[in-house]
């Protein structure tokens, strides 16, 4: 990316694939890595009993809808107490314990970016779409062709339908706004 001309980058949203976290750390110093918190809940749903799953869903959530970061970090002391102690989770809450601060580098933007920051499920959202159609198709007859069906598909995404209509952020929130420094 960097070397295609993409500079400026101040977060990197993904799931925790190490290869991309440490990447962005060499590449992009500045910038900041945000762990998608919807594949962070999955994961700390696989030591989670399924009658338990919309509980420990609610706690979750109650952290990444805190006013600030300071809350959100004293939300999560609670909340790995609760999965420890009280619902007897601990494989969850070492899971829990280990990752959520991965979760909440968004607190650090504007406030009206918050929402479209915590995940990268719209990205996936697309990816998905071009999946579901190549898979329609089989077999390419070369790479030119695969990427014809995704470019195409892409120009529908973005012309053909509401979600190329609208704005995803507002970055003029980001002109008035200065980042804290980095610790290193």
């Amino acid at each position: 990316m960097k070397q295609r001309g993409l500079k400026g980058a101040r977060l990197f949203i993904s799931d925790k694939c190490l290869g991309l976290v440490e990447s962005v750390g060499d590449f992009y110093p500045q910038a900041k890595w945000q762990r998608c918190t919807v594949h962070f809940y999955r994961n700390v749903w696989t030591a989670v009993p399924n009658s338990k799953v919309k509980e420990v869903a609610a706690m979750l959530k109650a952290i990444h809808a805190q006013e600030d970061l300071e809350a959100a970090l004293q939300k999560t002391v609670v909340v790995a107490e609760k999965l420890r102690g009280g619902m007897k989770l601990a494989k969850a809450a070492e899971i829990f314990e280990a990752g959520i601060e991965e979760t909440l580098a968004y607190m650090n933007f504007p406030r009206e970016h918050w929402r479209c920051l915590r995940t990268n499920n719209p990205l996936e959202r697309v990816l998905r779409e071009i999946r579901r159609r190549t898979r329609v198709v089989g077999a390419f007859p070369d790479g030119h062709s695969a990427l014809m069906l995704a470019a195409a598909r892409l120009r529908h995404v973005v012309a053909g339908t509401k979600w190329g209509q609208r704005r995803y952020l507002d970055m003029s929130h980001l002109d008035k706004y200065q980042l804290p420094a980095q610790a290193s």
